[in-house]
């Protein structure tokens, strides 16, 4: 019999934010494969469990991903975790589903956070229907291009960027939206998070002038315009 593969949620910055659950899981896998090893192993410690950490992320998924499924195959048990949040969101963990899965073993998710409805929930968008785009391309006619089409979906839409890449984002934003209501998101859950609310032009003058640090997650609001409360 096939073990199974457990796609476990863990925090995005506040340790608390866990499930007795996904910590049960951890403690009972007899391998947990990390897109972060320092990372789990902070998080690991905390709760003092003692499972075996293995890497495996972009750079390593195409050899680590075969012998994680052969192991999944003798029977063991993984758990899946990426460096904080869900496991397949902008993160390589969904290729390891695929494998499994076409191997005939049984994937598990054990659900929790995930900044992208994090910052959703707090950012007084409507959330029945909304575009979750993950990271624009890095390329500036690329990225634009792209917020083209997401502009014309009349959607609100939630990205995540680097804090180097921040101000060109906004940017685009503004070129392409204009004047709407974009919630600046960053540190979500940790100690200094924040919460910025503005037009696209009024926040990238921000970024500029006081710089940003830390993770960064973006909700524009194309249907509303940012004086509006």
């Amino acid at each position: 019999m096939p073990g199974t593969l457990y796609v476990v949620a863990t925090p995005i910055g506040n340790l608390e934010d866990i499930t007795l659950r996904a910590l049960r899981v951890l403690r009972e896998a007899d391998l947990i494969a990390a897109e972060d090893t320092r990372r789990t192993r902070i998080l690991l410690a905390h709760y003092g469990i003692a499972t075996p950490v293995t890497s495996y992320f972009e750079h390593n998924k195409l050899r680590r991903g075969p012998e994680l499924v052969e192991r999944l195959a003798r029977g063991q048990q993984i758990a899946l975790v990426t460096d904080a949040g869900t496991p397949g969101i902008s993160d390589p963990g969904f290729h390891l589903v695929r494998l499994a899965r076409a191997a005939g073993v049984p994937v598990v998710p054990v659900p929790g956070p995930a900044a992208v409805v994090a910052a959703l929930s707090a950012a007084g968008v409507p959330g029945d229907r909304f575009v979750f785009e993950g990271f624009l391309p890095a390329k500036p006619g690329r990225r634009l291009a792209r917020v083209r089409e997401l502009q014309a979906l009349g959607r609100p839409v939630v990205l995540y960027e680097s804090p180097h890449r921040l101000a060109a984002t906004l940017g685009a934003i503004d070129q392409v939206f204009g004047a709407v209501e974009v919630v600046l998101a960053r540190e979500l859950t940790k100690q200094f998070e924040e919460l910025r609310r503005g037009t696209p032009a009024e926040l990238r003058a921000a970024v500029l002038a006081k710089g940003v640090r830390g993770e960064v997650t973006l909700v524009i609001n194309p249907i509303v315009t940012a004086d509006e409360p």
